[in-house]
């Protein structure tokens, strides 16, 4: 019969957690030192056919369409968000980015800077763990004027 303890009074002092060299995605930190960051809202708790008798019972076809959200029209003046389209005050527009931006680091290696090396850096995406307000805030805007064409990351 194998035994699962680690030989701790007989107590199993593993908390499930792999070795860095055993994972697919090694990030090069320590798995319990990492963050992780939690979904913006919950998806699924006033969904129905979340507990047990809901799933069993199925939903009624009068609460499946009362759920159904409407066909947006032409007339519409805005688009659900902020007050209306093409006025201040919208949430998406042309001078507000709706990719996050992530962690930025140094574009060169420490021995290869020149006096100006702080104006430049590049986004590597977010952090395992959770991020402050302030970079949360941070989204990627396009410049106009750029012909950059690309996706950010």
């Amino acid at each position: 019969m194998a035994d699962d303890s680690d030989g701790v009074d007989g107590v199993d002092i593993d908390n499930g957690l792999l070795e860095d060299d055993d994972t697919l995605d090694g990030r090069g930190v320590d798995l319990l030192d990492e963050g992780y960051t939690v979904p913006e809202r919950p998806w699924e708790r006033d969904h129905y056919g979340v507990t047990a008798r809901e799933a069993h019972d199925h939903e009624s076809l009068a609460g499946r369409l009362a759920r159904e959200l409407p066909d947006i029209r032409d007339t519409d003046d805005g688009d659900g968000l902020g007050d209306s389209a093409g006025t201040d005050g919208e949430l998406y527009d042309d001078e507000v980015g709706v990719a996050r931006s992530g962690r930025l680091v140094d574009v060169e290696p420490a021995g290869e800077r020149d006096d100006f090396a702080y104006l430049n850096a590049v986004d590597v995406g977010r952090d395992g763990g959770a991020a402050s307000a302030e970079e949360a805030a941070v989204h990627i805007v396009r410049d106009p004027d750029d012909a950059w064409e690309g996706k950010p990351r």
